[in-house]
């Protein structure tokens, strides 16, 4: 913001250079000249003067002070677009910030829904234990489950607040960020994009209209660079009244006036002109490469975004499905246990399969809602005029929403 500021008071300061600058002004000089040859005598001379003057307007015939002006300007509001890309950023990176507390929330609620779990099958176990019905070690692989969920639930504590501190960072002011308690509903953060969008809706995004801006302001430099070979005119004058005495400073015939035009016209310089000129153009072709720089780099986000959507869709897709097989493979590793069918072995390795699953899946889903918040940010961070979504087609804007 503070660079927006800076930027519009640049532009001001340009602007005021195409208007003359008026100042009033009052001076009284007292002089002492030494005798000479007619008089004899020293003189004392006394001068009183008010008067409106113009320091050195220059006329822009050949549009270099425009030019100026243009550029000013144009780097004006390019450096507020990269105050609006700024803002997306950061809202990009409260979304994401926001996303991975819940998933780590959901996360840690399954790890400590598989603790309490655990510790009640060890209860069991260890009381088969001391009247003899179990092994020593089915009893440790218990224990060993039950350790692997408590070393996961305290490695995501961790990682949970961790997680909590940089959002509050980002947010700038205390807010609560206790654990959720609800289950976490992925489609109501954000709306799903509709197909047959223009690759127009790119034009908002800030960094393509910051390098356009950018662009603009190297061609007006240019242009001043150009407008430098031709011959500078430049007005100065003033009006108002002298007079000797102070009495006498306002009354008739003590008005006075001078007006003094000027015009320069390169000749020699070294070639100053020539390599400014030169450095303009080069800029300029940089600022034209820059900008096709930054539109591919647009069009690759938003196709990244989109890839990411469709795959990282198809991911969940196979992850609920891995974890209804999972479930179903404890259920029945537990059943052949129970019945005498297979070693503990086989029950340990599908619990710690089960809860891998769970958690993967839970973080499959925030990958999808993030690469969502990725193409809100990927489009712009939406239109430039929000209009609320009906239920049938949701706009790319409904994310702000």
């Amino acid at each position: 913001m503070l660079r927006v500021e800076e930027a519009r008071a640049s532009y001001g300061i340009k602007r005021a250079d195409q208007f003359p600058a008026f100042s009033l002004g009052a001076f009284g000089i007292r002089t002492r000249l030494p005798a000479n040859g007619l008089t004899g005598q020293p003189l004392i001379l006394t001068e009183y003067d008010v008067g409106l003057s113009e320091l050195a307007w220059e006329v822009d015939f050949w549009g270099r002070v425009h030019s100026l002006k243009e550029a000013a300007l144009e780097s004006y509001l390019a450096t507020d677009e990269a105050r609006r890309g700024a803002t997306i950023s950061l809202i990009e990176q409260v979304a994401n910030g926001y996303l991975s507390l819940r998933e780590l929330d959901e996360r840690l609620a399954l790890a400590q829904q598989t603790v309490v779990s655990r510790e009640e099958s060890f209860r069991i176990f260890k009381r088969r234990f001391e009247v003899g019905s179990i092994s020593k070690l089915d009893l440790t692989q218990v224990e060993t489950l039950l350790a692997q969920a408590q070393a996961l639930n305290a490695q995501l504590e961790q990682e949970r607040a961790g997680q909590a501190h940089a959002l509050a960072l980002l947010i700038g002011v205390p807010i609560d960020l206790a654990p959720a308690v609800d289950d976490f509903d992925d489609r109501a953060v954000l709306y799903e994009l509709r197909g047959g969008l223009p690759s127009d809706l790119l034009n908002n995004r800030p960094d393509i209209m910051a390098a356009e801006h950018q662009l603009k302001a190297s061609s007006a430099n240019v242009g001043a660079a150009r407008a430098a070979f031709f011959p500078r005119v430049t007005l100065t004058g003033s009006i108002g009244t002298t007079s000797a005495g102070l009495d006498g400073l306002f009354e008739g015939g003590s008005r006075s006036w001078t007006f003094l035009p000027s015009i320069s016209l390169p000749i020699f310089d070294g070639g100053r002109n020539s390599a400014n000129l030169d450095l303009a153009r080069v800029r300029d072709n940089l600022a034209v490469a820059n900008y096709e720089k930054t539109v591919q780099a647009a069009f690759r986000d938003v196709s990244d975004a989109l890839s990411s959507r469709q795959w990282l869709t198809e991911q969940v897709r196979i992850q609920r499905a891995t974890l209804a097989t999972q479930t179903e493979r404890a259920r029945l590793a537990k059943l052949r246990y129970d019945n005498g069918a297979a070693a503990f072995l086989e029950v340990l390795d599908a619990q710690r399969d089960l809860l891998s699953a769970q958690q993967l899946l839970v973080q499959a889903r925030r990958a999808l809602l993030s690469s969502r918040v990725s193409l809100y940010a990927a489009l712009g961070g939406g239109a430039q005029e929000a209009t609320i979504p009906s239920e049938e087609s949701a706009p790319i804007n409904s994310a702000s929403h």
